[in-house]
């Protein structure tokens, strides 16, 4: 992951703020077994940030220190990569709506295209007022726009049908980060360094920020569940937080062991969370309903688990440290 120095400017102007109630809960936890869990190697030297599994069947992830789009069969265990051009340090990857690869590019400070049949890479650059965003993670509206996060202090919006590009400068300057559609339509996203999570008007670009339920828990990644609630992954104290739009409540929840690292998180099709904890060197799976934690554990130290994204029957992560991707399957 590139970091920058200093924090870039930013314009001054009024947000609304969203002060909310919460509640801390103690909760159980057991180990899950290990059977449910496979890994797959990677290139060595990729360090595997972001995954994505595809709609063929087979594997996305971004091979960061490789400049590449890697993809990998689960059937033959065979990964084959996709350069995207001079200098790529890409980060994330999803699926779009028209099946395509589409990755949020720090190298070139772009968003990318990569078509899964022809392998045709197709760069959608920035605009030149917001060079070096170090370009995070993207979401696909229910209009089919793309929307995207930058550290640099930057979100914005790709039409892939004109391949218009705008970005606006984040109200709190460097950290917006992880980035998510809730069913309804809303886009959100949370600023790891801006200590917050913030709605975007589709139409015009403001983000409206909504504070955490605490200062400096540094909201990372974002998701909506079913019934648009926000789950969000709170690095510097170790929980996972979910934020009721409607009620402008929060509630939180601690990780079983750790006090800090709680990295990425995802929720399932069953309205399962899941999320990642560095210190533990585990996945976990939380159920809102019982509120209550299954783990699992990595089989090798310092497994870095950076993000995770599924598809039913299965939990994909990349294994940032270790140069492979896990599977939990169910």
């Amino acid at each position: 992951m590139r970091r920058r120095r200093g924090r870039p400017r930013h314009e001054s102007k009024m947000i609304p703020i969203l002060v909310a109630a919460f509640a801390v809960v103690a909760l159980g936890m057991k180990e899950a077994p290990a059977a449910d869990v496979s890994y797959y190697d990677v290139p060595r030297g990729a360090h595997p940030h972001d995954v994505a599994p595809a709609p063929d069947g087979s594997v996305w992830y971004t091979a960061q220190h490789q400049g590449a789009l890697g993809v990998l069969d689960p059937k033959t265990r065979k990964v084959s990569h996709i350069p995207l051009g001079q200098g790529a340090a890409p980060h994330g990857v999803i699926v779009g709506p028209d099946r395509a690869a589409w990755i949020t590019e720090g190298g070139q400070n772009a968003i990318v295209r990569v078509d899964p049949e022809t392998k045709a890479v197709k760069l959608y650059p920035l605009p030149a007022e917001f060079p070096a965003a170090n370009l995070n993670t993207a979401t696909f509206d229910r209009k089919g726009i793309l929307w995207f996060t930058g550290q640099a202090g930057v979100y914005g919006r790709v039409d892939p049908a004109s391949g218009k590009v705008d970005a606006w400068k984040a109200p709190k300057g460097a950290g917006p980060y992880g980035i998510t559609t809730t069913p309804n339509g809303e886009v959100w996203y949370a600023s790891l360094a801006g200590d917050h999570i913030a709605k975007i008007d589709t139409v015009s670009g403001d983000a409206m920020i909504v504070q955490p339920p605490r200062q400096g828990v540094g909201p990372r990644r974002i998701w909506s569940d079913s019934k648009g609630l926000l789950w969000v992954s709170f690095w510097n104290s170790g929980e996972i937080g979910r934020y009721d739009p409607q009620s402008k409540t929060w509630k939180v929840w601690g990780l079983p062991k750790s006090k800090a690292s709680c990295y990425a998180i995802y929720v399932d099709d069953k309205d399962k969370v899941w999320v990642t904890d560095f210190i533990a060197n585990a996945i976990h799976r939380f159920d809102p309903v019982s509120e209550r934690f299954e783990t699992y554990p990595s089989d090798k130290r310092g497994a870095s688990v950076r993000q995770l994204l599924g598809r039913p029957g299965e939990m994909w992560g990349a294994e940032s440290g270790t140069d492979r991707l896990v599977v939990v399957r169910d």
